[in-house]
């Protein structure tokens, strides 16, 4: 190497250079590349990052793996595309936006939905712009050409072709119905939008005239319409179907009992309130009991507050209701404070975003799909499909015990709420809302690939591996897999890889409350990419949680530096005008050792990245170039050289070979450095880029 590189590598010096000369190629463009004639395709689509902020360590992990199996694949010759995108992230963004609000003293709800949307996508524009330009500096070899946006004009109207095909086969329907409610984003969720927490609670026995019953959400007993017993409970058959007077905080009423097998026995004393407009459970009680039951009354509005309905209790939030309303209902002699237990655990929903409790609550004209129910036109449900996609294997999750997770979620699916009431989004046809984005970005993969402008669906669909992080296997995979299923007829991947979490040293999740996020982008200016990328990817099989930290990249700089030192003793020795085209080297037994290994971990290597196990690849080649290659050939060509003994010059030629192929088993974990020395080698028809030169065969000659 020249001169000015005789110091440890210095990343900082070459990473930005390498990438521009990779985007100036055009090989990042399938179409650009020097293919074989029956190339096969290869194509994975970017799980879209969310363009509401900078690129967080979880990127850098996704970035990591699907580039590695992206250059993997050009280098053996196949059509790669690597699909980039972003998404609008609808309730997520609104989140992050309400927050830069907040720091602002100010409210989305002062703002009018038109310059509040506006603003939205000024803000979004303009995170997208940073996260692209993060995703080229961790190296990411995807074809911006092809790049899309969840808000592209070409994509809104196939999710509005999708909203209609739906409609047409029987699977949409528009009615009141219950729906998780978040009191401050002021918008439903989805089910898998709720998170359960375990609380601790008072549980109250109240007395309901000639029976009691134990509950915990006192504050709803307002909305009571029903009380419910077992068909089978002997206790209180002869309370069935008929209207018992009960005395309450607003007077005397009187109110049915109902048999309904949904009722525990075991529970409390078997005997339960039916609150419809706030409770599921209850409401689809009342869906099977309509001509027994009055409407539903909602007692709590949408900021959590009750309403005129509670009579003096109108206003309070929930929590301080409930409080007040078990000392005046003690106080009326309704409910026996002996029997409270203030010890009660259970599992309270709430917001996945703000921790905010859910208040389950009617709303009118709500859009709902029906996941287990058959269309119109076709013989099996939307989860039906999905599950017998997998079963057959036309859909392979690389993880066994993901696949296993993923029929569980299935077999308990419900109907699916796709209706938001927030202003960000792709506005839902005839109505205030928006789609939820999970509707939008489950669509993805055929919705990308038919509006590039080119012929790409046809090519590279179905894709041929969706690598996303685990959490999102319910959110996002599993309705890419109805939806690619249901408007294409075929599968959207063949392949699913899951990674895990990340986590710190101490194996801990990371939090910014805890104070342990690590900044990819600092680790990238600080030790380079290459490092990064090793430290992320080795070590961790598919679907462990990954562990971060600053030892372990510091680790992998060492060995990108091992990577450049042993380079520049290779360069230096061979010199410029070195002859890499020798007709029968005559090799001697350490150099036909050093080969034989070679041949050995290029197989290994080979196969490892074919079935996914990355981390394996990775530590093969890593053992192979600093244990064998540096430490035992690179040391025995040092004293052949030092001594000038006859075969010095077939010693320089086996260190040429071997790092040379070494190089190209290497660069889909560490790009950077290697296009860089790959650059310098003293080798006849070499490539424009290391990017497009030809994965190692096994075919040394010795």
């Amino acid at each position: 190497m020249e001169k000015q590189n005789s110091k440890p590598y210095n990343p900082q010096e070459i990473e930005a250079k390498i990438y521009q000369i990779w985007e100036k190629s055009g090989y990042f463009n399938p179409d650009n590349l020097p293919l074989k004639k029956n190339a096969k395709p290869f194509c994975i689509i970017m799980p879209p990052p969310n363009a509401n902020g900078s690129l967080h360590v979880g990127h850098a992990v996704f970035v990591t793996l699907q580039d590695i199996m992206i250059r993997y694949h050009r280098m053996r010759g196949d059509k790669t595309l690597w699909l980039p995108g972003a998404d609008h992230a609808g309730f997520e963004t609104q989140v992050v936006f309400d927050k830069k609000l907040e720091k602002e003293g100010l409210s989305r709800f002062q703002i009018p939905n038109e310059q509040l949307y506006k603003e939205i996508m000024e803000f979004t524009l303009a995170n997208k712009k940073t996260m692209e330009d993060q995703l080229r500096k961790l190296g990411a070899s995807c074809d911006w050409s092809r790049e899309k946006f969840t808000l592209d004009k070409d994509i809104i109207k196939i999710v509005y072709e999708t909203f209609e095909k739906l409609k047409q086969d029987g699977l949409l329907y528009q009615g009141q119905r219950i729906v998780n409610w978040c009191p401050k984003h002021q918008t439903s969720l989805s089910d898998l939008e709720v998170k359960y927490v375990e609380r601790e609670d008072p549980f109250y026995y109240i007395k309901y005239g000639p029976l009691e019953l134990g509950t915990v959400r006192l504050e709803t007993k307002f909305g009571d319409t029903a009380v419910a017993v077992k068909p089978k409970d002997k206790r209180y058959q002869k309370y069935v179907g008929q209207e018992i007077e009960i005395e309450t905080l607003l007077g005397k009423r009187k109110i049915k009992v109902i048999a309904d097998e949904a009722v525990d026995m075991e529970f409390g004393t078997g005997v339960v309130k039916i609150t419809p407009a706030h409770d599921p459970d209850d409401f689809e009680v009342w869906q099977r009991h309509k001509s027994e039951m009055p409407a539903p009354i909602q007692v709590i509005d949408r900021f959590g507050k009750l309403t005129d309905k509670a009579g003096p209790y109108k206003g309070m939030k929930v929590l301080k209701a409930r409080k007040i309303i078990a000392e005046d209902m003690a106080k009326a002699n309704l409910l026996d404070p002996t029997k409270t237990d203030h010890h009660y655990k259970h599992n309270v929903a709430v917001c996945y975003k703000c921790g905010s409790l859910i208040e389950p609550m009617i709303l009118d004209n709500q859009w709902f799909i029906k996941t287990t129910a058959k269309p119109k036109k076709g013989k099996l449900s939307l989860r039906d499909a999905a599950v017998k996609a997998v079963k057959k294997g036309e859909i392979k999750f690389v993880s066994k015990r993901f696949e296993k997770i993923f029929f569980h979620w299935m077999k308990n699916l419900k109907d699916w709420n796709i209706s938001r009431q927030i202003p960000w989004g792709i506005k839902i046809p005839d109505s205030q809302d928006v789609f939820d984005t999970w509707f939008s970005s489950g669509q993805w993969p055929f919705a990308t690939l038919k509006t590039t402008g080119k012929n790409d669906f046809k090519t590279f669909y179905p894709t041929s591996v969706m690598e996303t992080a685990w959490d999102i296997l319910f959110f996002w995979v599993a309705r890419m897999i109805m939806f690619g299923l249901y408007c294409t007829g075929k599968e959207p991947f063949k392949y699913v890889y899951i990674h895990g979490l990340v986590r710190d040293k101490d194996r801990q999740k990371m939090s910014k409350s805890k104070g342990n996020v690590v900044d990819p982008l600092g680790i990238v200016k600080e030790q380079g990419a290459d490092a990064l990328r090793m430290s992320l990817v080795f070590g961790t099989g598919a679907g462990n949680d990954i562990v971060v930290s600053e030892d372990k990249v510091i680790a992998q700089k060492r060995f990108a530096n091992k990577l450049w030192q042993a380079s520049k003793f290779v360069l230096t020795n061979l010199g410029k005008n070195f002859d890499s085209k020798i007709k029968e080297p005559k090799y001697s037994k350490n150099d036909k050792w050093i080969l034989k290994e070679l041949e050995k971990t290029v197989k290994k290597v080979t196969e490892d990245i074919d079935k996914f196990r990355f981390h394996e690849a990775a530590q093969e080649i890593y053992q192979f170039f600093w244990h064998k290659f540096c430490d035992k050939t690179i040391e025995d060509v040092k004293i052949r050289i030092r001594e000038k003994t006859k075969n010095a010059q077939i010693g320089k030629f086996t260190l040429l070979t071997v790092l040379s192929n070494s190089l190209k088993l290497l660069h889909p974990f560490l790009p950077f450095i290697t296009e860089e020395i790959y650059q310098k080698l003293p080798i006849k028809n070499k490539k424009k880029c290391l990017m497009i030169e030809e994965w190692p065969n096994t075919n040394f000659k010795f």
